[in-house]
């Protein structure tokens, strides 16, 4: 079996220092042979930069999904462009972006993670919603059966970036077992609805958030009380702790490389307190 662990959004410092924090234990008892993350809220809540990426790689991610912050930070073009990719972004944006959409993982494949994947063929794909999204996307249904009909020997995992419920929804419901799972991000809010849908692809609305536990989706609550009682308009800066109780969100996954198709899904999750240093 192909394991997998995938972690949720990780928003902010206190975010990162529970990853390094908690990872260890986790891919010890589960020996995960690969462990992917989203990437998009590493950086103090938004977008991602070499330094925060490189704080959860040294305690075991191996490679990160984004959202729509993917092109928040400056340097974001450089690190979307290295070859082969580190962080991908959503597939589905119209016009030329920097970086790719997906990622081909295959034995001898130059990469660091052919490596660990034996003679499997895997391809990891990114999408967004459009549901609530106001950027300029093309269908995520019709790009992902471009991606299928080109990679359909393949594990597919995708990481779908959306707003909606239904949307996410109906993506895994269409394409179940087409691909090995469809796993939802974005809200920072985790669903207890991880299963194995009837022709076989895992599924989860959403995985969650690896943040601030006392909060709203990983902010400060008086900062978006703010927002929502009108009382002007909030700092662009999201208010983030950098210590305390931190909610550990993800999900492991058991994969046939025969059939493509998973066989486990099983959230993980844990409160983890952070500590100043």
């Amino acid at each position: 079996m192909l394991k997998i662990i995938f972690l949720a959004d990780i928003v902010g410092k206190i975010g990162r220092r529970a990853t390094v924090q908690y990872l260890p234990k986790l891919k010890k008892k589960y020996k995960p042979d690969l462990v992917f993350a989203n990437a998009e809220n590493i950086a103090h809540g938004i977008g991602f930069t070499e330094k925060t990426l490189n704080e959860v790689i040294e305690a075991g991610v191996d490679f990160f999904t984004s959202g729509n912050h993917a092109w928040s930070k400056a340097g974001s073009d450089k690190i979307l462009n290295n070859r082969p990719p580190l962080v991908i972004r959503p597939a589905n944006y119209q016009g030329k972006k920097s970086g790719v959409g997906f990622l081909e993982i295959k034995p001898a494949a130059g990469s660091p993670l052919a490596k660990k994947i034996g003679q499997n063929k895997i391809i990891v794909v990114n999408l967004l919603g459009r549901v609530f999204i106001p950027d300029k996307l093309n269908n995520p249904f019709k790009v992902l059966a471009k991606i299928i009909k080109k990679y359909k020997d393949q594990i597919i995992i995708v990481d779908f970036h959306a707003e909606a419920t239904s949307e996410k929804n109906a993506l895994a419901q269409y394409f179940d077992g087409q691909v090995a799972a469809i796993l939802g991000t974005h809200t920072h809010v985790p669903t207890s609805d991880s299963k194995l849908l009837a022709k076989g692809t895992g599924f989860i609305t959403d995985i969650g958030m690896i943040g601030y536990y006392d909060s709203v989706i990983g902010a400060s609550k008086n900062q978006i009380f703010n927002l929502f009682l009108d009382r002007g308009q909030s700092s662009k800066k999201h208010d983030l702790p950098d210590y305390g109780y931190c909610q550990f969100n993800a999900v492991y996954l058991e994969i046939d490389p025969k059939t493509q198709k998973t066989v486990k899904i099983k959230r993980l999750d844990k409160i983890i307190k952070v500590k100043t240093n």
